[in-house]
């Protein structure tokens, strides 16, 4: 394995590619456009949401015999996360001998494009489709294309296109990406980290700046404390999602970043009898899958998370880390008693989720410590979880309100009750007013009244750009009434 040092090594299309005196905060579309000339994709929110930035990046699987492709919103990406990886773009999919791959095919014969802004980065997402779901039927198809917008078409002839494309041979959706592979083991990045003359671990960075500034990609977990420890400022990188934001929107330039996603015990998800422990770099659409028949509820919450190059890179750590007030995940894992991993150099220590936050964007995080797991209880008999978001559009936007309950009935009555929501404080929180409203009782026997007092009681109004303090208290009272009235119908139904 060479070792090039302050350059990010990527391939593109069967050649490596050396990107050196570059930014460590250049996106991975900047790169593309001003220096490869590659505008085929295109820039349009620079915030995630529109989707015509779309491109797929690809990771040697652990066998190292295929590439496994994910969507992602170039526009946020940096390009440092691309070392050791391989990228492809829409001017990837056309073979050596002109012909278009099939999705291209079918956009152009269902006339799914007009203006054609959006049309790559929708045959990018549609071709990452392909490459796992062999024979999508229509739900699959408009979720994959819920973060691409057209302005133009509606959007059923891109959907038919997709269907049609899927019809074609299998050898004919499959990327092309035979002379990729042995380059992706040439530069695939050391799973070690380096050791000085004393013992002591040698954080090599991916690009360092003559006045210091650097961009890092520890290997291990190991390695990642110890730079933490050293360098309690810098800021974790996961899925970018946030932090791609902040350089497009807000011009931010931190001075050290610490990437997270090439730590491999933190990409891992380790169960045993009663939990799940989710690394901190897992992302948010593997956690999906892996809640889908635990929690359909949690993971119906993940799929409106974001579209899937969000949901590809962003993880629940770093939902959890930038604490917003409105963060989705955060209600579901209170409700359910995740408790996280927190390392500060070679000491750890457990924590309920609840006991985190201290106040709006504030939490008890102490210098140079991080998270590095979540600990997500598995379902026990005879529980039972709901959750629900609301928000102006159903798909692709953040929370006026989400309320999340788990509970048991015994007797009739609810037991161990738990109920988490956003929106109405400066943090998500369990809500313990609305807890007790519910314990002991009879789900017949719960009001409308009392939920209403509990809601004013519990929280401080105020009104919010999302949604009046009005019009979210009446979702707190309406959200769980819901949930108390369903329960009614099962207790009704095990009778």
């Amino acid at each position: 394995m060479s070792e090039v040092t302050n350059t990010v090594r990527f391939v593109l299309d069967g050649r490596i590619v050396e990107a050196r005196g570059v930014r460590r905060t250049t996106t991975v579309l900047d790169y593309l456009r001003e220096h490869l000339h590659r505008t085929g994709t295109k820039e349009g929110c620079a915030e995630g949401d529109c989707g015509a930035c779309v491109v797929l990046v690809g990771e040697l699987s652990e066998d190292g015999e295929r590439v496994h492709y994910v969507p992602v919103n170039s526009c946020l990406q940096l390009l440092p996360t691309l070392d050791g990886k391989s990228l492809k773009t829409v001017e990837s999919l056309q073979r050596a001998d002109g012909r278009l791959h099939p999705v291209q095919e079918a956009m152009v014969a269902c006339h799914g494009s007009q203006c054609g802004f959006c049309t790559p980065g929708i045959v990018m997402s549609l071709a990452g489709l392909l490459q796992t779901v062999r024979q999508p039927g229509r739900a699959e198809v408009n979720d994959a294309l819920s973060g691409n917008l057209c302005r133009c078409t509606g959007y059923r002839p891109i959907v038919d296109a997709a269907l049609q494309a899927a019809q074609a041979p299998a050898e004919a959706l499959r990327i092309d990406d035979a002379a990729d592979r042995p380059l992706l083991h040439q530069i695939r990045r050391a799973s070690e980290p380096l050791y000085g003359l004393e013992g002591d671990i040698v954080t090599q960075p991916v690009l360092r700046t003559r006045k210091g500034s650097e961009f890092v990609s520890p290997a291990t977990v190991d390695e990642l404390a110890d730079y933490l420890l050293k360098n309690p400022e810098a800021t974790l990188l996961a899925g970018s999602t946030e932090i791609g934001l902040k350089v497009n929107k807000n011009f931010e330039r931190p001075e050290r970043i610490a990437y997270v996603g090439q730590v491999a015990e933190l990409r891992r998800v380790q169960a045993d009898a009663r939990s799940w422990r989710i690394g901190a770099a897992v992302p948010l659409a593997e956690v999906q899958t892996l809640l889908a028949e635990a929690y359909p509820d949690f993971a119906e919450v993940l799929r409106r998370f974001g579209s899937p190059p969000i949901r590809s890179t962003a993880t629940l750590a770093g939902n959890i880390a930038n604490g917003s007030p409105i963060g989705d995940s955060m209600p579901c894992l209170m409700a359910l008693d995740a408790t996280l991993l927190l390392r500060r150099g070679t000491q750890t220590r457990e924590l309920p989720l609840t006991q985190f936050y201290t106040g709006q964007k504030c939490n008890v995080l102490q210098s140079g410590e991080f998270i590095e797991a979540v600990r997500l209880p598995k379902p026990q008999p005879g529980e039972v979880f709901r959750a629900h978001k609301v928000s102006k559009r159903f798909e692709q936007d953040i929370s006026a309100t989400l309320f999340a309950l788990r509970y048991r009935l015994e007797a009739g009555r609810f037991a161990a009750v738990r109920v988490a929501s956003n929106g109405l404080a400066p943090s998500p929180a369990r809500v313990p007013l609305i807890e007790a409203a519910l314990e002991g009782r009879a789900p017949a026997d719960v009001t409308a009244a009392e939920l209403d007092a509990a809601v004013a009681a519990s929280f401080q109004p105020r009104d919010g750009l999302r949604a009046s303090w009005r019009y979210r208290a009446l979702l707190a009272r309406n959200l769980v009434l819901q949930f108390v009235e369903d329960a009614a119908g099962v207790e009704e139904t095990a009778r």
